[in-house]
């Protein structure tokens, strides 16, 4: 059996179709579809349904995937290391990274792992769908306070905040508490907000201060919600990395941190996955940027 036909024909199964394969891997569709093609001439039977919209996999392709995608990525990932591990990072290195935390920072880390690295193709991309590394095709994933999954292992990376902030001109509430003990305030707030939220501010005393947002606006991200506010919308409740400039600058007031453990961002891949050279460079690369661990606005 040949084992490039295989990992070819294993890389278009998890990831749907050729076409998203060809994407992924940087492999043109007519190479892929040749390879899978002479592998199942080599078997004498038929692995892809042809013809459909969507591609399917015949029983014995799903019997040949699920006996043979795990070993032979551990065997790539084995001769990743090896070659790779004293070596110069090379090769491509996809990462996935929320909207915002892509925006405010790694347009930077990525222009510094170039500049470093030029024989890596480095690829970030920017979304806030839960991706899975696998299926998606990426070597990290960054994360914000992801929960805990055996499938995936990293390192934190940053310790970040949650503030509460308004336009300079509205002023914070400060008397006038509903029944529960919250003050109302005009609020701008993302479309997935629930609708009974609270605002707990840390006040330094024994209780919080306790803030009851009224939505005004509901926008579906935190860089339109961030707009709205220095617009004077209302008050919202952003992470410092997105706003902390606006706020050294007078353009958004601080009127506290929300009170609770620190916001926590991770960089992780999947744990089937030897830690190739190209990984580790970039992580350094990510730490450094942070060697507090502590959102540092850029100067």
């Amino acid at each position: 059996m040949n084992l490039q036909a295989l990992s070819d024909f294993n890389l278009v199964a998890a990831h749907g179709g050729f076409g998203r394969a060809s994407r992924v891997s940087g492999r043109s569709k007519a190479t892929l579809s040749r390879r899978v093609a002479e592998l199942e001439r080599s078997l004498g039977v038929r692995l892809i349904e042809r013809g459909s919209h969507n591609l399917r996999l015949t029983e014995e392709g799903r019997a040949l995937h699920d006996r043979t995608a795990g070993p032979l990525s551990e065997i790539s990932e084995a001769g990743e290391a090896v070659v790779l591990g004293a070596s110069i990072p090379r090769g491509r290195l996809r990462v996935s990274a929320p909207v915002v935390i892509a925006h405010v920072a790694f347009g930077r880390i990525g222009a510094r792992f170039a500049l470093a690295y030029p024989e890596v193709q480095l690829e970030i991309v920017a979304e806030d769908r839960l991706v899975d590394p696998v299926e998606d095709g990426y070597d990290l994933v960054i994360r914000v306070d992801p929960s805990p999954d055996d499938r995936l292992v990293g390192r934190r990376f940053l310790n970040d905040e949650r503030l509460i902030v308004a336009h300079p001109d509205l002023q914070r509430p400060k008397n006038c508490p509903d029944d529960q003990g919250a003050l109302r305030v005009k609020a701008v707030l993302l479309s997935t907000t629930p609708a009974d939220t609270t605002w707990r501010l840390q006040s330094g005393q024994a209780a919080d201060i306790v803030l009851k947002p009224e939505p005004v606006l509901r926008l579906s991200s935190l860089l339109m919600v961030r707009d709205a506010v220095l617009a004077g919308a209302g008050a919202a409740m952003l992470p410092k990395l997105l706003v902390a400039d606006d706020v050294a600058a007078g353009r958004l007031a601080l009127w506290g941190n929300q009170a609770g453990p620190p916001v926590e961002l991770w960089a992780l891949q999947s744990s089937r996955r030897l830690v190739g050279a190209k990984v580790r460079a970039f992580l350094d690369v990510v730490e450094k940027t942070f060697p507090e661990r502590a959102f540092v606005p850029p100067v």
